[in-house]
């Protein structure tokens, strides 16, 4: 893999891990149409990196948010910030049954098939769409209009559901959590910091997962594997952009805009079926 692909995989991967188009279903794409052809390991390696890197960037963006809430989670303060990281890891026990006891399984069926992306995200665009009309928030509301409760115990569960399906490639994380949330009744702006923090717990085990992966599987020999320039330039441009992707997309669920990538979807997954 040379450094340009490397750019290319950071880019869409820091676009589509916050935008509602599936980043594990366009990272298959692009290493299809970039003719990527390394060792799985290599890979796995390399996929590691990219997430990380996300995850950095919604720390970053949402540091005001994420420290209050680590504040009060450490600090045993009883407030709202308190039971909110508690309804995050109420909401991440769905998506660890499925890392920890199904991971295998979901990688071995469901990997690599440009197919089943094409499907996925067909139906990422009928769950945006269904969310959009469903969702009685007047369209361009910002937060001191919105409409919607706050996110309970039930609702933070039902969404982390939506997560552990999520892990089939090319059904979009971010807008399976978030349609689920916005058809719950939940307010459009708590939905999107919800969905992008209760990330950062299942990016993290899946990391330490791959590690320990990566390390107990024998490197394959005799092929090109993917050297530290080329792993410092997809961290450094999925994080960045990640960062503005992240902003945008916040305020794309708050303005209820996300129906329009329901269309995107659609002709991407239509893309992918024709092309297997």
């Amino acid at each position: 893999m040379e450094w340009f692909d490397a750019l290319i995989l950071g880019i869409v991967q820091g676009l589509a891990e916050y935008l509602p188009i599936s980043s594990s279903g366009h990272l298959e794409i692009f290493r299809e149409i970039l003719g990527i052809d390394i060792p799985s390991d290599k890979i796995l390696q390399f996929d590691i990196i990219l997430h990380a890197a996300t995850v950095c960037s919604t720390i970053v963006v949402l540091w005001p948010m994420f420290s209050k809430l680590l504040i009060s989670f450490l600090g045993f303060k009883r407030n709202a910030e308190f039971w909110m990281v508690w309804k995050i890891v109420l909401s991440c026990v769905p998506i660890a049954i499925v890392g920890l006891f199904l991971k295998d399984y979901v990688e071995d069926f469901f990997g690599g098939s440009l197919l089943l992306v094409g499907i996925c995200l067909i139906v990422t665009a009928a769950l945006l769409a269904f969310a959009h009309f469903t969702d009685k928030t007047p369209q361009g509301a910002m937060i001191p209009a919105e409409k919607g409760r706050e996110i309970s115990w039930g609702d933070a569960l039902i969404i982390g559901c939506a997560q552990a399906i999520a892990v089939l490639p090319g059904l979009s994380r971010s807008g399976t959590t978030i349609a689920t949330g916005i058809m719950l009744g939940d307010k459009r702006s708590k939905v999107a910091y919800f969905s992008f923090l209760m990330v950062i717990i299942p990016i993290l085990g899946e990391a330490l997962l791959d590690l320990k992966e990566l390390v107990m599987t024998p490197s394959q020999q005799g092929d090109d594997g993917v050297g530290v320039i080329t792993l410092l330039v997809g961290f450094f441009s999925s994080f960045l952009v990640g960062c503005c992707a992240c902003k945008w997309m916040i305020e794309l669920v708050k303005k209820g805009k996300l129906v329009w990538f329901s269309i995107y979807c659609v002709v991407m997954g239509i893309v992918c079926i024709l092309w297997r």
